[in-house]
């Protein structure tokens, strides 16, 4: 029994006749009943009443076309839900760093969810290098990141935007030069276990830039709270996609040196999910382009 012989029952059930189902499935009027006939001698049961001349589908094979109908399309996507076929995938673990959380992640999920409604979508936000073992473990189905050191050869790592270091003050604070601003206000430090973090700490160091330590934070979105409170002034990314307390804050340039994180999605190159995965990064590109015609002066 192949699946062609499935194919043919079904061509005859929706087309009426013999001779119009071997238009459908491209063979001669004879060979679509020698396929019945193996077909009925298969399965050990008689699926057409041959009384008349016309032979027609009997109760049995009435009842028996769905069946067919749910082999062949089952046949037909049996590697869909392992290339990652959005129709076939009941969930999507994604991973990603907390500065996304409250802009370019929920936007860019509902857009996705708006494309595949039945899809269900299961946030992870840790810090970038957490998110690259998890990937690495099979844990997450992707990461929205920043740009690990290196990539092994067992992941795909696919940027989508640079974001600049910039000097982040409240709005109060008029002065215009950074290193001014640095050497007198008090400074806020991102986690040095974070990629953004490590970046600031080595643009310190390589300026010889002197910082009075007020506080450090575990996370971006509790730092720029922090900063647009006036309790403090930071080294941090200007984000693609701002919430509303990082959007009212100033961002000051931190000149020709300045150095920027690059965020992007990690898969695994054996990722299941990767078709799912390219549909979302399409959604976070237009987020990100939105937010960036938005931000225009």
């Amino acid at each position: 029994m192949t699946i062609s012989l499935f194919k043919t029952l079904i061509a005859i059930s929706e087309s009426g006749s013999f001779s119009a189902a071997a238009e459908t499935v491209c063979v001669t009027h004879a060979a679509v009943g020698q396929q019945m006939k193996r077909l009925e001698d298969s399965l050990g049961v008689k699926l057409f009443d041959r009384s008349e001349k016309t032979p027609r589908l009997n109760q049995l094979g009435r009842a028996f076309v769905p069946k067919a109908k749910a082999v062949v399309f089952a046949y037909d996507t049996i590697l869909d839900d392992l290339t990652g076929d959005p129709r076939m995938i009941g969930e999507l673990i994604l991973g990603a760093v907390p500065s996304t959380i409250h802009g370019l992640i929920p936007k860019a999920s509902k857009r996705l969810l708006q494309l595949y409604p039945d899809l269900h979508i299961r946030i992870v936000p840790e810090l970038s290098p957490r998110l690259l073992e998890l990937v690495e473990q099979g844990v997450l189905d992707a990461a929205v990141m920043s740009e690990p050191l290196r990539v092994q050869d067992n992941l795909n790592w696919t940027p989508f935007f640079e974001e600049e270091l910039v000097l982040l003050t409240a709005r109060e604070v008029m002065e215009t030069d950074p290193r001014k601003i640095l050497a007198t206000m008090p400074y806020i430090r991102h986690t040095r276990q974070a990629s953004v973090g490590m970046l600031a700490e080595e643009w310190l160091s390589t300026q010889k830039v002197k910082v009075n330590d007020a506080m450090e934070m575990g996370s971006l979105e509790n730092l720029a709270s922090m900063v647009a409170h006036n309790l403090g002034v930071s080294v941090g990314p200007n984000i693609c996609v701002p919430d509303p307390i990082f959007r009212q804050l100033r961002k000051i340039s931190l000149g020709a040196e300045a150095p920027s994180r690059t965020l992007g999605i990690l898969t695994r190159a054996d990722c299941s999910k990767l078709r799912l995965v390219e549909k979302l990064l399409e959604q976070i590109e237009t987020v990100v382009a939105q937010a960036a015609e938005t931000e225009k002066p």
